[in-house]
């Protein structure tokens, strides 16, 4: 069973607290079966955009990389992908260190 997108971000958002990770949700998607993007800030004029993607082959979620480099080259990917799908969720992480914690066990 999969969880719902709220619950996803809520926890998703949760964890990032407890890490004393800031962010933010930026964009809200459909509550129930909205896709999810995550842009990590590293407040430094660069960002990373990550979207989940899924492996038909193997069945496995990941997270991969939808745009890197500049925030506003990033920011302008992330309006596109929003003109093309209005209930996606954006969330907004900011990080010096790049830690965004998609990695971890459950996120994916």
């Amino acid at each position: 069973m999969r969880l719902t997108a709220d619950i996803w971000v809520s926890a998703y958002l949760t964890r990032l607290r407890l890490a004393a990770i800031p962010a933010f949700v930026v964009a809200r998607g459909d509550a129930t079966a909205g896709a999810v993007m995550v842009k990590l800030n590293t407040l430094d004029g660069r960002a990373c955009c990550y979207q989940r993607s899924f492996d038909l082959m193997t069945g496995e979620r990941s997270w991969v990389i939808l745009a890197q480099g500049a925030e506003t080259d990033v920011d302008q990917s992330v309006q596109r992908q929003r003109g093309y799908d209005p209930d996606l969720w954006v969330i907004e992480v900011e990080d010096r260190q790049g830690r965004h914690l998609l990695d971890e066990d459950g996120l994916s």
